[in-house]
């Protein structure tokens, strides 16, 4: 088996063919990593969530990484990871362009919203809770695949 660095054109059209990956973010130096569903473009890792401890760690801290990887047959895998910038895109003023742009990337894909808005427990709904657009500033990639 031989390790192979992706250039950042590798990581690039692959982050562009996938649409799950890992998000790490930390809060006093605790870290917390959970699956997102994210759409990439310009630059940035489209996301929708509903609000909990994830977006909550971001507004605290918003330097980020994302993992996507995938498995291929046999020993084969690809792993590439993004180190970036957490950006809250809220349903306001000033804002109304990126977040219509963010719904627009994720919505060409089906069932765009299932990760973000599904919980294991649903509390009851309230209007103080909407759910929430952001994206990733991919500030790095860093990418390397195995291969037979």
């Amino acid at each position: 088996m031989l390790i192979r660095i992706l250039s950042a054109l590798e990581c690039t059209k692959f982050l562009t063919a996938n649409r799950v990956g890992h998000l790490a973010c930390a809060k006093e130096g605790q870290p917390y990593v959970v699956p997102i569903y994210y759409v990439h473009a310009d630059n940035h890792l489209y996301a929708f969530s509903m609000p909990g401890k994830k977006i909550e760690w971001m507004r605290a801290n918003p330097l980020v990484s994302v993992q996507v990887g995938e498995r291929g047959e046999g020993r084969r895998w690809k792993s590439v990871v993004v180190e970036g910038r957490f950006e809250e895109l809220p349903d306001r003023i000033g804002h109304k362009l990126e977040r219509d742009h963010a719904w627009a990337m994720l919505s060409k894909h089906s069932n765009w919203w299932e990760p973000g808005a599904l919980k294991p427990i649903m509390p009851a709904v309230s209007d103080s809770a909407p759910h929430v657009f952001f994206r990733l500033l991919v500030q790095q990639v860093s990418g390397r695949e195995a291969v037979e």
